[in-house]
């Protein structure tokens, strides 16, 4: 694809000459032409993964707000480090992706880590930081092939259901559906306005998916606001503006407790937002890659190695930023089949995250209930592998459930991985099946072991 000027100097504007020479570099920098691409189509791409996935801006302040950070600056922090890694993953590998900070690494961060553990978010930040360190490390060395091979199966695809059923138990408890009981623990919520705007936005939103309705998470949670501040006396006033510069990011900035978290303690905390955010990260890049026909006649995947570095730096940023891990937005997806086929689709994704920056007093009075059918809705999507575990083979089955049962019932992802992780290499060693497990594995299993050991006793 190269873009042409006109002859005719006398006709030729100076902005036809600026246009062409832009053109030009964008295709061979992004490589459109060997792509079967053009910069329309990326436009087009990016506004599509953009609306699948804006409704992280909502979210995330809501889940990050209730562990005391200030929700307006994690809006402004929230788009910048979305900005930051989706820009690196774009201009870095070349690829259709866009980042942000995950869902399901958010929830471990406010209700196992802080709410769960009692630990400040400054040091739960700290926590972020280095297991995006940790991240990149394994990366540089491409150690995470290694890692993910030595994992069975049937407890990588635990992790990613558990961490949905977990995700969306805290979505129906948000909007008031499960509540605390005495005496069984939950039980059924009273109809509430909250209740009832969070199931009729969860309705409308499952409907919008099933028909394919582009940004319909997004199309909800707009949904849920309007109907909050019509029917519920909750709510607060409109906002006298709807634009304005972004909340200061200062309060929340650098906060990150670094030296505090260099201790024993806190080494399951990393070890689980490690393994989460690597499952989770390469699970997402190879689903896009062949969504984006980027895999090669070898099924090699050339660009993955750089993905993933991005997504190890991203999560660095983000401890420091001030928010969970940044990474790869399964809702890439969407875009690419839109044809989305570039990192330019993902400077454009960066670009409407920057316009959202100025539309903070309007994200700021979003109510939880808006937000939460998002949450119940990704953990569905997140539990769609479920039917991948042989539960008939119980040496392969309990460690699986206890993975994902746990996560729920103790309110930590953590807590599922040590579990499932401890109880495989437990059963293996007491029915004689050790030959199945990699070196690796062993390792993996008795730090669990002994970290779960070290919690329980205090």
């Amino acid at each position: 694809m190269e873009y042409k000027q006109v002859e005719n100097c006398s006709f030729v504007k100076p902005y036809s000459i600026i246009y062409t020479m832009i053109m030009n570099k964008l295709d061979h920098f992004f490589k459109l032409k060997e792509r079967n691409t053009s910069v329309q189509q990326e436009f087009m791409g990016g506004l599509v993964t953009f609306l699948a996935m804006a409704y992280i801006i909502f979210v995330n302040p809501n889940i990050l707000a209730l562990t005391g950070m200030p929700k307006e600056a994690l809006i402004t922090v929230t788009c910048i480090a979305a900005i930051f890694g989706t820009l690196l993953v774009g201009l870095w590998a070349n690829v259709p992706f866009a980042m942000a900070p995950g869902m399901g690494l958010n929830a471990m961060f406010a209700f196992t880590l802080v709410l769960g553990q009692g630990m400040a978010w400054q040091d739960a930040l700290g926590v972020v930081f280095l297991s995006g360190v940790f991240f990149t490390i394994i990366s540089l060395f491409g150690i995470r092939h290694k890692i993910v091979d030595a994992i069975p199966a049937s407890l990588q695809i635990a992790i990613g259901c558990g961490v949905g059923f977990f995700i969306a138990f805290i979505g129906l408890k948000q909007i008031g559906l499960v509540v605390s009981h005495p005496e069984t623990l939950v039980t059924i919520g009273s109809f509430s306005p909250a209740l009832l705007i969070g199931l009729a936005t969860l309705l409308l939103t499952v409907i919008l998916e099933i028909y394919h309705i582009k940004g319909s998470i997004l199309i909800g949670i707009i949904f849920g606001s309007v109907l909050g501040f019509w029917f519920d006396p909750a709510m607060g006033e409109l906002p006298t503006s709807i634009v304005a510069l972004p909340p200061s990011i200062e309060p929340i900035f650098g906060q990150l407790n670094i030296i505090n978290v260099l201790k024993f303690s806190f080494a399951s905390a990393i070890f689980s937002f490690l393994f989460v955010s690597l499952f989770d990260s390469i699970g997402t890049a190879i689903a896009c890659s062949y969504e984006a026909n980027l895999v090669n006649k070898n099924g090699k995947m050339p660009h993955l190695k750089k993905v993933l570095e991005a997504d190890g730096i991203a999560a660095m940023a983000s401890g420091i930023l001030g928010t969970s891990n940044t990474v790869t937005f399964i809702e890439s997806a969407a875009g690419i089949a839109n044809g989305a086929k570039t990192g330019l689709t993902a400077v454009f994704v960066a670009l409407f995250f920057a316009l959202a920056l100025f539309f903070s007093p309007i994200i700021a009075l979003v109510p939880v209930y808006a937000t939460a059918p998002a949450l119940i809705l990704v953990g569905i999507f997140m539990a769609k592998h479920l039917s991948k575990i042989d539960f008939s083979d119980l040496h392969i089955a309990v460690p699986a459930f206890l993975t994902i049962i746990l996560m729920p019932l103790t309110y930590s992802i953590s807590n599922g991985i040590a579990y499932g992780f401890s109880s495989y290499v437990i059963i293996a060693l007491l029915t004689n099946k050790t030959k199945e497990i990699s070196p690796f594995m062993w390792g993996v299993g008795i730090f669990s072991v002994v970290s779960l050991c070290i919690e329980q006793m205090g």
